[in-house]
C-alpha cells in the first residue's frame, strides 16, 4: 500500500474559530459522502510538510504565511482516495492564525472546486453540538491544545 503524506492547517480567526471545508463527494469513489475536514493536501514531490502546508493554506483559501510552526500532531491511518485507491495517510497538522476570513478560492484545482461545496468558522461549542461528520476525529483536543 502507497504511503500518502498530507499537511493539513488548523487555520484559526481572532475568535479562535477553526476553518473547515465541507466535502460532498459525487460521481467518484467515495460517492454519497459528506463531511467537514480541515484545509490542507498531499505533499508534492520533494516537498516538506511544512512547505506543504503553506503551499496548501495559499491555495485553498488564500492565506499567505511565511511559515508555519512544528506540527501539533500526526496522525497515520487507511484511506480510500477518491480515485478508488486506498493508501495509508501520514498527516500532519499546522496551527495558523488568520487576521482575516476573507478567503478566495482562486487557487482550487477543477476536483476542489467540485467536492468542496462550502466553508464555516467553526467554534469548539459549535463541533461538540454538531451531528455532522468532522475530520479529524479528536478535532476539539487539537484545538484546546493549539
Amino acid at each position: 500500500m502507497r504511503q500518502r503524506n498530507a499537511a493539513r492547517l488548523l487555520v484559526l480567526n481572532p475568535s479562535n474559530q477553526v476553518l473547515l471545508f465541507r466535502f460532498q463527494h459525487k460521481g467518484d469513489a467515495l460517492d454519497g459522502r459528506d463531511y467537514w475536514a480541515t484545509p490542507g493536501g498531499g505533499l508534492e514531490k520533494g516537498e516538506t510538510f511544512e512547505a506543504a502546508a503553506i503551499r496548501e493554506l495559499l491555495e485553498e483559501t488564500g492565506l499567505h504565511v511565511d511559515t508555519v510552526g512544528t506540527s501539533v500532531r500526526e496522525r497515520s491511518f487507511q484511506m480510500m482516495l477518491p480515485s478508488g485507491e486506498s493508501v495509508l495517510a501520514v498527516e500532519r497538522y499546522f496551527v495558523v492564525r488568520a487576521n482575516s476570513e476573507q478567503l478566495t478560492r482562486d487557487g482550487w484545482t477543477e476536483d476542489e472546486a467540485r467536492v468542496m461545496t462550502e466553508h464555516k468558522w467553526w467554534s469548539v461549542a459549535e463541533l461538540q453540538e454538531t451531528g455532522e461528520t468532522v475530520w479529524p476525529e479528536r478535532l476539539i483536543e487539537m484545538l484546546e491544545n493549539a
